[in-house]
């Protein structure tokens, strides 16, 4: 080591050999460069330099600094980095602009590498300017106070502000109070290392309850390691800016708070007023420096005693503790010292550590002393003593073994203390070691170490430095190399930080985010996403921007399948008719808030990104004027997001002080543009919806015409909806490689997510890409079946990949992209391929710095351009309006067309997917499904007396002439059928009983059968000159109450019957056997009825007015023909609302454009077709997989047996059970 002092700044460092530069004697990893500025300054930039006309450089090296030459403290860049990049030759000078400059007297170079061919050399530079400094120190038993002159009329500013430094080695303490008008005060505590902004209202001396507003908030962390840190505490308007070195948190002051007139304050204590604060616990002891209050400097007026008091012990040096702590940095750091009993302090994050080893007599064993478990363990005998040690804050152990008994004593203040008598001698021996020195099963020590004392003698590090006492081994002596690297945290969205020596963890439980630092969330950010996902209409947790700021909110989803793809409803307090008390309370005006289940900026949110929003509003009136049109001042208004006073009400316009009648020209009185503003005796009323998304939501409404004798008025808000989402679809079309869009920089220095959808028939192409100086992200396609994810924040270029193992991405489909980088890792997923997760280097630089403008779709640096379409291209959260940007850009598109190639899929159910501009819709007009994707069961529980009749043609009368029969019977010939597929779904207690009737108008029918004992019988009927034939299957007991599917399906001469669930009769003249069963009706669930393209139970509950339909009896819709499990995309709802049912499918029911004759569903379902068979099999599969085949060319007639619905039965069932229509069955 070596000492050198700069005659002035900027000067090299001059050295008595004359050398060319510094070279220590030995090379070794024990070497430093000290040099002494002379006094404090700040620095601002070092420069190196190899040692002159030699092959001696450093090539990296550490800087400390401090003001004493003693307690060190190791300057780091972005707060991770500690190692600077130094020379690669002897001659070439490296200069370093520290970020933030020193205010240090003393600086040490420590080489960490150097010339492996040469040795250690340096030449060093240092920049800077002086730095000037008033400081006052505080023993702890003094305080200043500074009075402001009385005023009776207290000036109020727009700003107020107090900055300081301050440095001490006790972890808690009083550094400002202030007392205002009003009781208000402001105080600013260290407590364990951490300070406390406290914002308060009414009095805070002890024995006083009249505190009623009291605001915290806590910045920095180990604050107590005597170096100077820096705080300033702003106030602007209605907010207080607090910052503690290079943190800064704003406070919102409350409004019990504001305004806040100081009349006087202390700094080091409280005692200064005259009374003992209930917050405070002790006063400040440790130095402050440069007090501003305003630019005033009260330390100087504390010298010249004016305006400020002095209490106490306060001096105007600062006098410093010595203080030497040691640092153990990793597994091969180990301290010897010689002695027995022992006296320490220690400081770590880790939860387990071996503190101490120590020899017992000889012939017995060794003894160690570990931190386990947040608590200090003795072995061989377990003595365990403390709790929560790897808190970061010292921590003291006093271990002594005396007279055969074995003493450790942990935080002396607390009294934890454990003792143990072994049956063996306890005699130490002659050396202590602390650290990881030995082999043994513990985990290492890494932390801090200090107040070392062996038998009762303290311990001089600096000798053990000099290696004149004991031994040691990677150890950095005078300072304490501790991080904390949960302040301030990079855990987002209110992650929960913890730490180790190395590195730190977010806890994202309960928080909706996810990944290392909580940045991404788990919910997505429309309902739209959530329909396109398969889910269904209910609760669903939505984050509008993904991983920005706004939390996420709860919304309920209509994904019934209505024109607006999908809707979100906000509730509010107010739903109800409210009736404002008017002239019998002497009130002339009524005032209502609505509380909306999100706040003003969630709400704000989610109406600009939908497609379009709309509330009702109603306003019911008698004698009760709304807007006094057309010439007066309006008597009622309301007040959206704007928090501006508008003053139309819905169906009109803004601005216009109309309602919808008066747009439309149909209000009841012309000369009005309110119905209710004809003032008339007669209740009126005044209604529509509010659709510009810029006034949304309604927050106030003020209703004024109350306060007359006759007036009366109710009026009623209805929930916000929206629907549609531009970020969802917008997309942009890339037809050259040339082609790109640019935007604004992106910014994300700390964590950055970029998430998008893509598809392209080309082999490769750049995505987006921004650049900096030699910073640069990048995302693109480099081959069909690979994804990169590159970036470089300063540690070289790093790259994450995602191969889809022979799957080719330019398939012409939509393929997903998200890629993210944080502080801790990079990661990128691709569909559901498994995705891809790289660290980051530890200690490494974090801060992604950006300068160029953001390239989409192209790239700066010349790489192949991308051909192909974009979709919804996000950056943290934040959607790009790629079709805005497109429309005015050479060889870009706005828009992508093709959204069924990769969405067809979702319509299920023989549904056909519809391309639209944005996005595509699934036509169910085909399919007996309703629903956004025609995934709903359409079902109905019937009840004995209710039927569905569906007509397809009018039958000819047989009274008609010759002619005609012959016209008739032409046609009918024409109309047979060659193959046919019938479907439905039942579930049914009831046996027997008639599932299904198919009839022709020449009496040939199908009917399937439950028998009663529950077996499944099809009866046919084929041709009128035959008899019918029966065929049963062997599965019993249908008549169970759960749920079973029957598909029936005939291709020319054969027949097939899967059994997986439905129904029964009644048109014309019946089979007398089927007329039997179908007289006792029909109790049970009848689902998804479909005839070829007909779907007769789906036109009944939703087109009844537009088809051919005849309903008998009571019919509803229900959800008894539901099987979830069934269900290809099951629901994800989130708290399921009961009250919101879902609506109608999309498309129209398809009718036949020949009528034919009638069909009949509830008591009986009958589907008029013409069928002629000459062969027939029937196949039954049951539900659970087991199948029986039954195969005939000419098929017999089977002998009715005893339980055969041939055979008489009464005409009540002997066991019927009541179904209930929400039972619900599930099946593998």
């Amino acid at each position: 080591p070596q000492k050198c002092i700069l005659p002035y700044l900027g000067s090299l460092c001059v050295f008595p050999s004359g050398a060319g530069g510094w070279a220590p004697v030995e090379s070794n990893k024990y070497q430093w460069l000290e040099v002494d500025l002379g006094e404090r300054t700040e620095i601002t930039a070092v420069a190196t330099q190899g040692r002159y006309g030699s092959s001696d450089w450093v090539s990296s090296f550490l800087l400390m600094f401090s003001d004493t030459g003693r307690n060190w403290k190791q300057y780091r860049q972005e707060d991770s980095i500690g190692a600077f990049t130094g020379n690669s030759n002897a001659d070439s000078v490296v200069q370093f602009k520290l970020q933030q400059p020193v205010f240090a007297r003393f600086l040490r170079l420590l080489p960490l590498d150097w010339n492996p061919n040469g040795r250690i050399g340096l030449r060093l530079e240092a920049y800077g300017c002086p730095y000037k400094s008033d400081v006052a120190s505080f023993d702890g038993s003094g305080c200043l106070l500074y009075r402001f002159s009385p005023n009776p009329t207290p000036i109020r500013t727009a700003k107020d502000s107090i900055s300081l430094k301050f440095k001490t080695l006790q972890n808690s303490g009083t550094l400002i109070h202030t007392e205002g008008q009003h009781d208000r005060s402001l105080t600013l505590e260290l407590h364990k290392g951490t300070l406390l902004l406290h914002l308060r209202k009414g009095s805070s001396r002890l024995g006083s309850l009249s505190r009623t507003g009291h605001t915290v908030v806590s910045l920095g962390s180990l604050l107590d390691d005597l170096h100077w840190h820096h705080v300033a505490i702003e106030r602007v308007s209605g907010h207080v800016n607090f910052t503690v070195d290079k943190s800064t948190q704003q406070i919102q002051v409350p409004a019990e708070l504001s305004p806040f007139e100081i009349n006087e304050i202390s700094f080091g204590g409280v005692q200064c007023h005259g009374t003992q604060m209930v917050l405070s616990r002790r006063n400040f002891h440790g130095c402050l420096e440069n007090l501003l209050w305003n630019e005033v400097n009260v330390n100087d007026l504390a010298k010249q005693r004016q305006k400020v008091s002095i209490t106490g012990n306060v001096t105007f040096t600062c006098a410093e503790p010595v203080s030497v702590p040691v640092t153990f940095a990793g597994a091969q750091s180990f301290l010897q010292l010689p002695g027995a009993a022992l006296h320490l302090q220690f400081r770590t994050w880790n939860r387990a550590g071996l503190l101490l080893t120590f020899d017992l007599q000889a012939a017995y064993c060794c003894e160690t002393l570990t931190l386990a478990h947040c608590c200090c363990v003795c072995s061989v005998y377990v003595l365990s003593i403390g709790f929560g040690l790897n808190d970061g804050q010292w921590h003291s152990v006093d271990l002594t073994a005396r007279r055969g008994r074995l003493t450790i004593t942990v935080d002396k203040e607390e009294s934890s203390t454990a003792h143990a008598s072994p049956s063996f001698p306890v005699v130490s021996g002659n050396n202590l070691f602390f650290g990881g020195k030995r082999e043994n099963p513990f985990n290492v020590f890494q932390g801090c170490m200090r107040h070392i004392r062996v038998d009762n003698n303290a311990v001089d590090l600096i000798k053990v430095q000099q290696m004149l006492i004991g031994n040691y081994s990677d150890l950095q002596i005078d300072m304490c190399g501790i991080i904390d690297r949960c302040s301030p945290s990079h855990c987002e969205h209110g992650g929960r930080c913890t730490q180790s020596w190395s590195t730190f963890h977010c806890n994202c439980s309960n928080t909706g985010y996810s990944g290392a630092t909580c940045h991404s969330s788990v919910y997505e950010q429309s309902c739209e996403v959530y329909k396109h996902k398969g889910n269904t209409t209910g609760l669903y947790y939505i984050d509008v921007d993904g991983s920005g700021l706004i939390k996420p909110q709860l919304i309920y989803c209509n994904m019934t399948g209505k024109p607006h793809s999908h809707s979100q409803t906000h509730t509010h307090t107010h739903t109800h008719q409210t009736l404002p008390q008017g002239a019998s309370s002497g009130i002339n005006q009524h005032l209502a808030y609505f509380n909306y289940s999100a706040d003003v900026e969630q709400l704000g949110a989610i109406i600009t990104q939908a497609e379009h929003c709309e509330q009702e509003v109603f306003y019911h009136c008698r004698k009760s004027r709304l807007l006094n049109t057309p010439d007066g001042s309006p008597f009622t208004w309301w007040v959206g997001r704007t928090d501006e006073p508008q003053t139309y009400w819905g169906g009109a316009v803004p601005g216009s002080q109309q309602c919808g009648c008066g747009l439309q020209g149909n209000c009841i009185d012309s000369d009005h543009y309110c119905n209710c503003d004809a003032d008339r005796k007669e209740w009126a009323a005044d209604s529509g919806l509010l659709i510009h998304k810029e006034n949304l939501p309604v927050r106030w409404v003020v209703v004024g015409d109350i306060q007359r004798p006759e007036s009366e008025a109710a009026y009623r808000v209805s929930p916000l909806r929206c629907h549609g989402d531009k970020n969802f679809w917008n997309a942009a079309f890339f037809n050259k490689e040339t082609s790109y869009l640019h935007f604004p920089t992106f910014h994300g220095e700390l964590s950055a997510d970029i998430s998008f959808l893509f598809k392209t028939t080309a082999s490769s192409g750049v995505f987006l890409e921004n650049l900096g100086i030699k910073d640069f992200i990048r995302v693109e396609l480099s081959s069909p079946m690979e994804v990169v994810f590159s970036f470089d924040v300063g540690n070289g270029p790093f790259e994450v990949r995602v191969e889809t193992g022979g799957m080719a991405l330019n398939d012409d489909r939509w393929h997903r992209v998200r890629a993210e980088r944080n502080v801790k890792e990079a990661s990128l997923c691709v569909d559901s391929f498994p995705g891809t997760t790289q660290k980051a280097p530890a200690d490494g630089h974090i801060h992604l710095q950006l300068n160029s403008q953001l390239f989409v779709g192209g790239t700066a640096s010349r790489m192949k351009g991308f051909l192909g379409c974009i979709r919804s291209l996000q950056l943290n959260g934040r959607t790009l309006d790629l079709e805005e940007r497109a429309k005015i850009t050479p060889g870009v598109s706005p828009g992508c067309p093709g959204h069924c190639s990769s969405y067809g899929h979702l319509c299920q159910n023989q549904a056909r997917c519809v391309e639209r501009y944005n996005g595509f819709s699934c036509d169910c007009g085909l399919s007996a499904y309703a629903g956004p994707f025609c995934q709903r069961e359409v079902s109905a529980y019937f009840k004995p007396g209710t039927s569905v009749q569906y007509t397809f043609k009018e039958p000819y009368e047989l009274t008609r002439n010759t002619s005609t029969q012959s016209q008739s019977s032409s046609i009918y010939s024409d109309l047979t059928l060659r193959g046919e597929n019938v479907s439905f779904s039942f579930r049914t207690t009831q046996s027997p009983a008639l599932l299904l009737y198919i009839c022709s108008y020449y009496r040939e029918y199908l009917a399937v059968l439950l028998n009663r004992n529950g077996y499944l019988d099809v009866k046919y009927k084929l041709q009128n000159s035959r008899d019918a034939e029966v065929f049963r299957t062997s599965i019993r007991n249908l008549a169970n109450g759960q749920l079973h599917r029957v598909s029936i399906r005939r291709i020319s001469e054969t027949v097939s019957v899967q059994v997986i669930y439905f129904v029964t009769i009644n048109s014309g003249e019946l089979d007398p056997e089927i007329a039997r069963l179908n007289s006792l009706g029909f109790s049970g669930c009848l689902s998804v009825v479909q005839f070829n393209s007909i779907t007769p139970l789906k036109a009944a509950l939703l087109y009844p007015n537009t088809s051919p339909v005849i309903v008998t009896g009571p019919l509803a819709e229900s959800t008894c023909g539901s099987s979830s499990p069934a269900n290809t995309y099951p629901a994800e709802t989130t708290h399921p609302l009961s009250d919101h049912s879902g609506t109608v499918g999309t498309g129209e029911p398809i009718v036949n454009a020949i009528k034919s004759d009638s069909a009949l569903i509830g008591g009986v379902i009958a589907v008029v077709i013409f069928v002629i068979l000459s062969a027939l099999a029937v196949m039954v599969r049951f539900l659970y997989r087991r199948k029986e085949t039954f195969h005939s060319q000419e098929p017999k007639s089977i002998k009715p047996e005893a339980d055969s619905p041939e055979y008489p039965f009464h005409s009540e069932p002997t066991s019927q059970n009541v179904l209930s229509e929400n039972q619900k069955e599930y099946f593998i």
